[in-house]
């Protein structure tokens, strides 16, 4: 078996830079801790680091004077800033990789593919032949293990695989498409993906999004616009579809126009597309063409009487109106850098010949499909924006942030809020809605558990069977919920599909950016990959009835009974160096024996 990790470049890949100026550095742009080191580097030489990060905006090419890649390896992902402090803070897939050996598989059977976050999906095709390294490494890996590989996929890593997806689809003969997948793909585990795109993809085009890095919201804008693939992460419609621009040129003879977008009626007759809310309100001036950031003189000369003193106008936008480009063109008198923005989206999205990334994403055709998010931690979802008085990058700020929690919307001004919150939140980053989108993969009838996500005896499970299921409604499971217990809730159906699987996992207070370090996450993926490797597993999915610890990492001293916890599973045995009760409980019998009662 192989696995090959898919992951969010800018916040899990190390990079190197390439650079002529007196600068070599590895970057990260997601700082997980305070690193001192990695501050005095940047602060040090900020004008050649940004130089190295930077795309120039329209041909999304490198400064001639500096370069940066993706590293490749498992090296990239394990940890970002290699060395004997940093190593350890900067870890992101490094324990997953440690479950993954201390349960039997080989180091050399997980493939990490890293890819270049700043690029378009289009160029990073025409300029690394990622897509097709991609294919080649998915062969390769069959020919080496003998079987199909597992696909993990993080975030912006999804939106990765759904392109490959399609791209595949022009390079394999259809009739063979379907069985190239089989024989290459057993399953496909998307954890925390945008399925309708985060609506911090705008905050970070119009104000900027640092990513924890050590540099200015305006700088950090600055670079975000300069990226092809700012725009891949936009909030877009679940009503709204785009035709395939293949399809035109070899039936309709017509080549070179964009993906036509098709809404449906529910577009049109709902609001918000599907959102919660609106996801941007935005202040430009009443004066046209003086831009966001007029000064005093130029407002006192275009006042009219009937301007009532140049007073701005709130102008707000829904999902559709922002993936289509009608808020960039809308503030494009008032913003003229972001025409860049206007191009990139026109060139590679609205004009891409494989896909539109900017439309709902069906259901892979992949026999085991695994969503995975966290829930219920207070997420943005909508912006009020308005003129700042400064220049670019600096000319919009933000005067208001709608959040969604729990079931609720609030801002955090106070102010009351509109809109039509989701059942549940996000995870911290990406909406609810968003995140749950893969719930319409799910067939009519849908088996719903849900489990603490702690050790458990199966006192506190709940199970309902045959649950109906209505394509674009979100299911919502008639269970309670003990305070001060973090939840797990499993959507499966392995029914609807003949011979294909179909699970969706939400996992109380997960975090975005931390979710792939979960202890939770990874027992369960473990779990079920060991589950579906066995020859002898009985069921469709792994059991839920029960959870014990599988390391001895999991075994803990329970202080108010003076022993170990789990005493079926742990006993207490020192050895030398260990320094507290807890180190000192161990497990009884081998992971190989406990994983068999899961079967």
């Amino acid at each position: 078996m192989i696995m090959i990790v898919l992951c969010e470049t800018k916040s899990c890949v190390l990079c190197r830079l390439w650079s002529i100026c007196s600068i070599y550095m590895i970057i990260y742009p997601t700082i997980l801790f305070f690193d001192t080191l990695v501050v005095v580097q940047l602060f040090s030489a900020v004008n050649c680091w940004l130089k190295c990060m930077l795309l120039e905006p329209y041909n999304q090419t490198d400064h001639p004077e500096c370069k940066s890649r993706p590293d490749s390896g498992l090296s990239a992902i394990t940890e970002l800033d290699p060395g004997y402090i940093t190593g350890p803070l900067s870890s992101v897939w490094k324990e997953w990789v440690k479950w993954c050996v201390e349960f039997g598989i080989e180091a050399n059977a997980i493939i990490a593919v890293p890819y270049d976050w700043r690029l378009p999906p289009s160029m990073l095709e025409e300029r690394d032949l990622y897509f097709h390294k991609l294919k080649l490494t998915f062969e390769i890996a069959l020919k080496l293990r003998g079987g199909p590989s597992l696909v993990f996929a993080h975030s912006m890593g999804n939106n990765v695989f759904r392109y490959f997806l399609e791209w595949l689809k022009l390079e394999i003969a259809p009739k063979h498409y379907i069985q190239w997948l089989d024989e290459h793909i057993h399953a496909y585990f998307a954890v925390g993906a945008p399925l309708l795109g985060s609506t911090e993809a705008v905050r970070a085009a119009l104000s900027g999004t640092t990513f924890g890095l050590p540099v200015s919201e305006g700088t950090a804008r600055l670079m975000f616009n300069a990226f092809g693939s700012s725009l891949w992460l936009m909030p877009f419609s679940k009503y709204c579809k785009a035709d395939n621009i293949y399809w035109k040129h070899f039936f309709e003879g017509k080549v070179g126009c964009p993906h036509r977008q098709q809404c449906d009626e529910a577009e049109y007759t709902s609001e918000y597309s599907g959102w919660p809310t609106d996801l941007v309100s935005i202040e430009v001036p009443s004066v046209r063409d003086m831009g966001a950031y007029p000064s005093i003189m130029d407002i006192t000369e275009n006042i009219t009487s009937s301007m009532e003193c140049g007073k701005p106008t709130l102008l707000s936008f829904s999902a559709r109106e922002v993936s289509d480009g009608t808020l960039f063109k809308t503030i494009l008198d008032y913003d003229p850098q972001i025409k860049a923005l206007v191009y990139q989206l026109e060139k590679y999205y609205q004009g891409d010949p494989v896909l539109n990334p900017l439309t709902p994403w069906e259901r892979p055709p992949i026999k085991n499909v695994f969503c995975i998010y966290g829930i219920d931690s207070k997420t943005e979802v909508g912006y009020y924006f308005a003129p700042s008085g400064k220049p670019y990058p600096d000319n919009w700020i933000i005067t208001d942030v709608i959040y969604e929690f729990e079931g609720s919307l609030l801002s955090r001004s106070g102010n009351s809020v509109s809109g039509k919150p989701n059942n549940s939140s996000g995870d911290g980053t990406v909406s609810y809605n968003s995140l749950s989108w893969c719930k319409n993969w799910l067939g009519p009838k849908v088996n719903i558990t849900r489990a603490p996500q702690a050790e458990h005896d199966g006192s506190d499970l709940q199970t309902v069977m045959n649950i109906d299921h209505h394509h674009g409604q979100d299911i919502l499971p008639n269970m309670t919920r003990s305070p001060h217990v973090k939840y797990i809730t499993y959507y499966e159906d392995a029914e609807s599909l003949p011979g294909w699987r179909t699970a969706v996992w939400e996992l109380d207070k997960a975090n975005h950016r931390n979710i792939v370090r979960t202890p939770v996450l990874m027992r369960e993926l473990w779990l079920e990959m060991w589950h579906d490797m066995h020859p002898e597993s009985k069921s469709k999915f792994v059991t839920k009835a029960f959870r014990g610890p599988l390391r001895n990492e999991d075994c803990r001293w329970d202080y108010a009974k003076a022993r170990c916890g789990f005493p079926e599973h742990c006993e207490y045995r020192y050895i030398f160096g260990d320094v507290h009760l807890g180190m000192s409980c161990r497990l009884k019998n081998t992971s190989t024996n406990l994983l068999q009662q899961y079967l």
